[in-house]
């Protein structure tokens, strides 16, 4: 199965609004033409739009179809280049590229629906033994198209094969589980594996089936987007909708969560604390949608099968509007159902805002971590902003006299340039936080707007691989004023480039069909650290240094195809760091190593690391039974091995932080009050979500962290007490630098 398409089954925000978009769609091939344009002329890369990029164009669509190369045979893939290869580019300037796209879409729907007959044939007459030693390959990114149907097939039984065991395989080891805390199977109501894969494939069938005109549009159309760099992207109405959610952090719709059952129904997985589906009351974690009304008018249509996103589009529209909701009564998708009603309403996503703890230890010292999920800001309908939330939490850590903070931006992906330049200036003196490099080659220096910090004490701020963008803005910025100790991975993404939002149809001739064109994301400038160089490719590399699982795997901009090259540029006018004596690195560095050396979980950590990097390089599969029973017992040995070690050391921990620590909750909903809430680990009501606990997630027991705290988070603490100690020590020494 192509993992685009298997993206299908994964789940979705039910409450995300998505207009109707019932109106005459825009002229597609139009639509392609004027994105092109824009592109050329617009793009930072300038890039010549010759046979070479047409070429490209071509191949990014047939791999974003079929990224693992099982669909199309090697000749059809040569004679498309041979046809179309050359003139690709030529061919979308004209608006002809769309019956090509449409031919090869066909074709891919073609193979589809042979693949899954056979599949499902096969699962109903083959009695699999899985005792030879065959593999199968996980990553067939630079291996070659099939050569013929023959090699194709072949390719299909091993993914079959594959998809089956992996499904038995989880179940044994489910079972076990299940069968050493007796408690009962997991699977006691669900169909065999081979029904279950048989009904998967069935959903993959249908929202391939569902693909429409504007889909294969989506499709290629992205894939010239992509061509130009890793994070030029076309959007849809429906995805540029998606997006403004996530950069705004609030949408329109039931407040609930999606995900896809294999039956072909969709599972209430989630449902937000407070919100329209909360509130009305009907609507329970677990219940199964069978069909929709969009209206409340009485015209329901069945969801069975259907993509997840064509669910939601169903589901949600306008504020103030009825969505029925038809809920299955029983565990099959034709038991009868009974009908909920929600009148659909605004959503804060909550679990993406700034949100902090406040530390209190026994010795009298007070730390803060402040979590930065994003760096979101209006757009739209949204209201929002990192800064201005991050603001009135740091001047509550302020009134309750913490002593050091942390800021935790691992897996913050970015957003907001504007955002990350005037929070950067609530911990840097005024003057240039980032430079931007135009299309033009004209440089700007932002300047943070604040007359002063708002915090000057000791700081620390976590990163991992997936901090990126906006986060490496910051990151960047507090290390080269000297002002902060980044504590993290080898180094955060990448990411050095701007990106902006257009409106296709603002550019299409006023007498053509312009609703719903959709947007062109692309890059339209670099950024660069004050110091003048770049963290395109190569990141912000942290002061102190953590073990982190993606250093296992390629995984960064330095790794992503069409990436825009590192440079350099000058330094930025009016740079006036602070003395870097004053972080105390070498005796930090120093301390924290001797931690991490001592520390179970890093050392746990470091085995991960290297058995993930033989499994990524080996990048195969085992198809015998055998093989896969031996993998999982050693899994499991290791599993209880550590579960059992961490039990009686976490015991300890724990006995010591409630001995030593005390944490209160301080959420945008908490800043204002007179005193904070303790925080509640147990206590669903504080969570913005509560959500199903499935029989599966019960028998899961590995130990849950101490205090709720990660060895990450952890380890920044301990980084930063010893910053607020050496720092304290010099200061009634008198031997703090002067800047």
């Amino acid at each position: 199965m192509s993992d685009r398409f298997s993206s299908l089954f994964a789940p979705l925000l039910a409450s995300i609004l998505l207009t109707s978009f019932s109106a005459p769609a825009a002229d597609l091939n139009l639509v392609g033409s004027e994105m092109v344009r824009m592109l050329q002329n617009g793009h930072y890369g300038r890039l010549a739009y010759d046979e070479k990029l047409g070429s490209r164009f071509l191949n990014e669509y047939l791999e974003g179809v079929d990224p693992q190369k099982v669909y199309f045979t090697q000749e059809e893939i040569d004679d498309l280049n041979e046809k179309y290869g050359t003139s690709f580019h030529d061919l979308l300037t004209a608006g002809e590229a769309l019956p090509i796209a449409n031919q090869v879409f066909d074709l891919y729907r073609s193979r589809v629906k042979e693949q899954v007959a056979s599949f499902q044939q096969i699962l109903k007459t083959e009695n699999f033994t899985f005792d030879t030693d065959r593999s199968v390959t996980t990553d067939r990114d630079d291996l070659p198209w099939p050569k013929d149907l023959v090699e194709m097939k072949a390719l299909w039984r091993l993914d079959l094969e594959d998809v089956l065991l992996s499904e038995i395989i989880r179940r044994e080891q489910l079972d076990h589980l299940a069968k050493a805390q007796e408690k009962e199977s997991p699977f006691v109501n669900d169909p065999t594996p081979s029904k279950k894969i048989s009904l998967r494939y069935e959903r993959f069938l249908k929202a391939v089936n569902e693909s429409s005109p504007e889909d294969v549009a989506n499709y290629l159309f992205s894939a010239v987007a992509r061509s130009h760099d890793p994070h030029c992207e076309y959007q849809s109405p429906r995805e540029h909708e998606q997006f403004r959610i996530g950069v705004s952090n609030q949408l329109v719709g039931i407040g609930a969560s999606l995900t896809a059952e294999d039956d072909g129904a969709t599972k209430i997985r989630g449902i937000v604390n407070g919100g329209p589906a909360d509130s009305q009351g009907d609507l329970l974690l677990g219940d199964r949608i069978i069909a929709v009304d969009s209206l409340n008018d009485g015209n329901f249509r069945s969801v069975m099968f259907l993509p997840i996103g064509k669910v939601v589009e169903m589901i949600l529209g306008e504020e103030g509007t009825e969505v029925g909701l038809k809920i299955s009564e029983g565990s099959v998708p034709d038991a009868p159902g009974h009908l909920v009603v929600i009148t659909r309403g605004k959503v804060t996503i909550k679990d993406e805002l700034v949100t902090a703890k406040l530390l209190q230890y026994q010795d009298g010292k007070k730390l803060g971590i402040i979590d930065i999920p994003s760096f979101y800001f209006p757009y739209g309908q949204g209201k929002s902003s990192v800064s201005v939330d991050l603001e009135r939490i740091l001047n509550r850590l302020k009134e309750e006299n913490v002593d050091g903070i942390v800021l935790d931006l691992r897996n913050n992906g970015g957003g907001s340039l504007d955002e990350v330049a005037r929070l950067t200036g609530f911990f840097v003196p005024r003057g240039p936080v980032v430079q931007a490099k135009s299309t033009s080659g004209y440089i700007e220096s932002l300047k943070s707007s604040a007359r002063r910090p708002i915090y000057t004490g000791p700081l620390i701020m976590l990163t991992n691989k997936s901090s990126a963008s906006a986060t490496e803005i910051l990151a960047a910025a507090l290390q080269d004023y000297n002002r902060a100790v980044i504590v993290g991975e080898s180094s955060t993404y990448g990411k050095g480039t701007i990106q902006r939002n257009f409106d296709i149809s603002e550019q299409m001739p006023i007498i053509s069909d312009r609703q719903h064109a959709g947007y062109i994301k692309f890059t339209t400038g670099k950024y660069y650290r004050v110091t003048g160089g770049s963290v395109q490719q190569r990141g912000v590399i942290p002061d102190v240094l953590l073990p982190g699982t993606s250093d296992a795997s390629e995984y960064g901009e330095a790794f992503a195809e069409y990436a825009l090259p590192y440079d350099m540029i000058r330094k930025a006018a009016g740079l006036e760091p602070l003395n870097r004596r004053n972080l105390f690195l070498p005796l930090l560095i120093e301390k924290s190593k001797t931690r991490i050396n001592a520390d179970e979980d890093f050392s746990y950590l470091q085995e991960d690391i290297a058995r993930l990097k033989k499994k990524y390089e080996e990048a195969t599969e085992s198809l015998n039974i055998g093989k896969r029973r031996s993998e999982l017992t050693e899994g499991e040995e290791r599993r209880n091995s550590r579960n059992s070690e961490r039990r009686a050391r976490f015991e300890k921990m724990a006995e010591a932080d409630q001995k030593n620590l005390k944490s209160f909750r301080l959420t945008l909903d908490d800043v204002d009050e007179e005193s904070l809430p303790l925080v509640d680990l147990e206590n669903d009501d504080q969570a913005y979500m509560r959500s199903e606990r499935s029989k599966i997630a019960d028998l899961d027991d590995t130990p849950e962290w101490p205090s709720g705290i990660d060895p990450v988070e952890r380890e920044g603490l301990s980084v930063l007490r010893d910053l607020v100690i050496i720092t304290r020590a010099n200061r009634v020494a008198g031997t703090l630098a002067t800047d």
